[in-house]
């Protein structure tokens, strides 16, 4: 994506979350990779539902500013850079607070469980990372262990993060997470969660291939679940056979 792409997307994106309420005042950053040491992304200290071209800076890999608006980086860039230096592959990063997927955070509690196809398919588990001091070097060491092989992660008392060979597929699995989120909060204040058997999940994963769905993914959690309240591990179309 060149510069303007970048610049005119990212604007988009802020927008749309900032419409969605996943950020609140000057919350939130986005990021692109547009060159090998250039990266766009959003200042510190503006709306993202009011944010203009103009306002986006560019930064070399070591978050120095080399040109654009008037303002400073947002001072997250760190975990941006940190995203971009481990993989290659990825071109975009997205930070918001998406309110139930940011619960779930505040919580400490995982979006891993294997609920759904599409983030089974797309997405595998997304961990919630130990809590880090933002705008420091904190974040970046709480994320490392997960970056190679994710699409997203929980930062425990603060949000989300999310990632993507663009920036619509990073801003699309954050939409995913939300969503996943909301679900499996509804599903667990109905009592009830039924998760997908090993061998679903297995055959889920099997299709990746299909989609070309490849790098950075990891499974969703089949071994040791944990999701608050019931849960009830089997052939899902065998669960509850009234219902159907």
């Amino acid at each position: 994506m060149n510069l303007f792409e970048a610049k005119n997307t990212i604007v988009e994106v802020g927008r749309r979350m900032w419409t969605k309420e996943w950020v609140a005042a000057n919350d939130g950053n986005i990021s692109c990779r547009v060159a090998e040491d250039e990266f766009v992304c959003t200042p510190t200290g503006v709306s993202k539902g009011f944010m203009e071209v103009g306002d986006l800076i560019v930064v070399d890999s070591e978050g120095r500013k080399k040109y654009g608006g008037p303002l400073q980086p947002s001072s997250e860039i760190k975990m941006h850079l940190y995203v971009y230096n481990q993989r290659p592959d990825v071109n975009a990063v997205c930070h918001a607070h998406p309110p139930i997927a940011t619960a779930f955070a505040v919580a400490g509690i995982s979006l891993d469980q294997c609920l759904l196809p599409e983030v089974v398919l797309a997405m595998g588990g997304i961990p919630c990372v130990p809590y880090g001091l933002p705008s420091t070097d904190e974040i970046p060491q709480s994320i490392a262990p997960y970056v190679k092989d994710s699409a997203a992660v929980l930062l425990a008392n603060h949000g989300a993060l999310s990632w993507g060979d663009s920036l619509m597929q990073a801003y699309f699995r954050m939409e995913t997470m939300e969503h996943f989120a909301r679900i499996l909060l509804a599903s667990i204040q109905l009592g009830q969660v039924n998760l997908f058997s090993p061998d679903q999940v297995n055959r889920l994963e099997d299709m990746r291939s299909r989609f070309g769905i490849s790098a950075g993914i990891t499974g969703c959690n089949i071994k040791n679940p944990i999701v608050p309240g019931q849960a009830k591990t089997g052939t899902v179309a065998e669960v509850n056979p009234q219902n159907r």
